[in-house]
């Protein structure tokens, strides 16, 4: 299904169907303020696993992030957090950013993996933040790319809908995406370190 929602005042019957989807381990892709993601409920491994295979990658090593409303959830997610850590994240989000953080033993879980880090993003988006918001919880997410060379993203909701309507449940439609992904922040340690230059710039 290829369901356009507005991001200027997402139709909450919309929202609905896509978090009705997302609860049912349906696997959506959507619109986030650098690219289109790919994502599903961190609790469906069967949903997980699908995503994976999308990908072309395994579980077990696959980088995924999870998407989350805002910061207030990230205990229950990852270990305690320096001060001047959160405050980067506070001052940066919502916006472009995958913040890399020590997780903490519910990740593993997620993803059947020995993962010790895992990556948050709240992007400045409002049909993707209303889904989380709405579900109560993060999704797992990933970002699509496209098998040309030249364009390593796929901008177009419509042909991004071609590609995949075989393999997802739900594309959304919020407008054309950008081609520009995340800025990676590795915050393992005391200082924030850029390990990806993206869209956003810290501050």
């Amino acid at each position: 299904m290829l369901l356009k929602i507005y991001p200027q005042n997402p139709n909450p019957r919309h929202i609905g169907m896509v978090t009705e989807c997302i609860n049912d381990g349906g696997i959506v892709i959507y619109p986030t303020d650098t690219i289109y993601g790919l994502g599903c409920d961190i609790h469906c491994q069967k949903a997980v696993q699908r995503i994976a295979q999308i990908k072309g990658v395994q579980v077990e090593k696959a980088d995924f992030s999870l998407i989350c409303h805002d910061l207030s959830n990230l205990s229950e997610l990852t270990k305690p957090i320096p001060n001047n850590i959160f405050k980067t994240m506070k001052a940066n989000l919502p916006g472009p950013f995958t913040f890399i953080l020590n997780a903490n033993s519910n990740v593993p879980s997620i993803f059947k993996s020995k993962k010790k880090t895992v990556g948050i993003r709240v992007p400045d988006n409002n049909i993707i933040r209303e889904i989380v918001r709405v579900l109560d919880m993060p999704i797992v997410t990933t970002s699509i790319k496209d098998e040309d060379e030249i364009v390593e993203y796929m901008t177009d909701p419509e042909l991004i809908y071609e590609r995949y309507c075989d393999l997802v449940d739900i594309v959304i439609d919020g407008g054309y995406g950008d081609n520009q992904p995340s800025t990676i922040v590795d915050c393992t340690s005391e200082e924030p370190v850029i390990i990806r230059q993206g869209k956003g710039i810290l501050r």
